[in-house]
């Protein structure tokens, strides 16, 4: 029987490809975001998945999804994560610490976060009447962009 922690389970060519990769990215990502801005960056891109979630329960209830629609969503995708690394170099060219990063990050979340809690009044998630009350006006928006999709 082999030992828990032989090397030849360590030492494989998927671990390396991981460990490379890591390698790689790691650098890379604390350029473009700067360090020690994990945490705002995960709340946003969590929100963006949940926004996603959301979209797609939404448009299968009222049936205005379509392909073309959904793959558009990538390019916007892509666009929202790259503006807060947009902002963390504009930071760094000006010398302003952070606050274009934070104030562009901030823009995002808010943003993300009202067009999720649409998404999901519109999907029929229940929600607080003071939190629909507060996201009103995107939530008009998104059901007359439905309507004009189904027509």
């Amino acid at each position: 029987m082999k030992p828990l922690h032989s090397l030849d389970t360590i030492a494989t060519p998927a671990n390396a490809w991981a460990t490379t990769a890591g390698a790689i990215v790691s650098p890379a990502f604390h350029y473009l975001y700067g360090t020690n801005r994990q945490d705002i960056l995960i709340v946003l891109f969590f929100l963006i998945a949940l926004d996603w979630i959301t979209g797609i329960s939404a448009a299968k209830k009222d049936q205005s999804y379509s392909s073309d629609y959904g793959l558009s969503r990538i390019p916007r995708t892509l666009f929202l994560m790259a503006l807060p690394a947009v902002a963390n170099l504009l930071d760094r060219v000006m010398g302003t610490p952070g606050f274009l990063f934070y104030g562009v990050t901030f823009g995002l979340i808010y943003h993300t976060w009202t067009s999720l809690t649409a998404n999901a009044h519109r999907a029929g998630w229940p929600m607080p009447k003071s939190v629909e009350k507060l996201v009103s006006a995107e939530i008009k928006a998104k059901a007359e962009r439905a309507k004009r999709k189904e027509s």
